[in-house]
């Protein structure tokens, strides 16, 4: 097992923290004041990782902390042993324990397929699709198009979207419009890696093996998925001019060949993190097995 010194694990701590904690501070910001950020709240309330649990810090299994005292590291998983700190793996709960396998085999699955790039982002139009005004998700924020323009558009389009926690916020005419009929069931066999919301997604699936597996790849995933977010709304319907984000008009072929380019950079961003995270739950597995917990 390895061992961290104190100053060498609160460094990493430190830089975990910093990387995130500016993201947690404008949530916060914002949520005292009754204030709301279409791109930038939606990583932390369509995402259940709490910003107190996103800024804290765990090194992993298999590695033991020096001069990590109670009051450092409060959390129920961890045990000391002649000094040292280190997670308890026993203390995985079953719930936890089978998500492993099933995170292990998403992200095999996805790595194994070639990415889809003809998309372009219409899983936001599809969630406007015939709707009233009153039941728009963003209705605080007004449409770059007309109602019309917006339905004659997507009624033009081939919609491609592989991704089931996208398909199931379309509109109710939208729905069968979409090729795939990917299901909660399905992902393993639908997910692919030119998806935004898939790579958007290595966040959740990292978060959900906290604390087993490396902090860094959490932070990480989340910066990705900031920046994935930011693309998707700006590739929206809606008009978000007033917060700075530019739009990408994938109703146009200008925004479109943008909208492509950008996902595929985004694609490549996603791939080393997807095979640390495999690489940390098949650490967290094999632990298992040797130890049949």
């Amino acid at each position: 097992m390895e061992i961290l010194n104190s100053a060498d694990w609160r460094r990493k701590a430190k830089s975990h923290s910093d990387k995130v904690l500016p993201w947690v501070e404008e949530f916060r910001f914002r949520r005292a004041r009754g204030q709301v950020h279409p791109v930038a709240d939606f990583l932390f309330t369509y995402y259940s990782f709490r910003p107190g649990q996103l800024i804290r810090w765990s090194p992993g299994i298999g590695i033991s902390l020096e001069g990590a005292d109670s009051k450092a590291r409060p959390e129920n998983y961890w045990k000391r042993d002649q000094g040292l700190s280190s997670l308890d793996l026993s203390l995985i709960g079953a719930k936890q324990k089978r998500t492993v396998f099933w995170i292990s085999e998403l992200m095999k699955s996805i790595a194994s397929r070639s990415g889809v790039y003809n998309c372009y982002g219409l899983h936001e139009w599809a969630m406007v699709y015939r709707l009233p005004a009153s039941d728009l998700r963003h209705s605080q924020f007004p449409l770059r198009l007309s109602p019309e323009k917006i339905n004659e558009f997507i009624d033009q389009q081939r919609i491609c979207c592989s991704h089931y926690d996208a398909v199931r916020f379309f509109s109710p005419l939208a729905r069968p419009k979409n090729i795939n009929n990917p299901t909660f069931s399905s992902r393993i066999a639908h997910e692919q890696p030119g998806c935004l919301h898939t790579n958007m997604d290595l966040y959740k699936w990292a978060y959900k093996m906290s604390p087993w597996i490396p902090s860094e790849i959490i932070s990480d995933s989340f910066l990705l998925a900031a920046k994935i977010r930011d693309l998707d709304m700006r590739a929206s319907p809606y008009d978000l001019t007033s917060l700075g984000c530019d739009p990408v008009p994938i109703e146009t072929d200008e925004g479109r060949n943008k909208y492509k380019r950008i996902q595929r950079l985004f694609s490549k961003e996603a791939e080393p993190i997807r095979e640390r995270l495999l690489e940390a739950v098949q650490k967290v597995i094999a632990h298992f097995e040797n130890k049949k917990i």
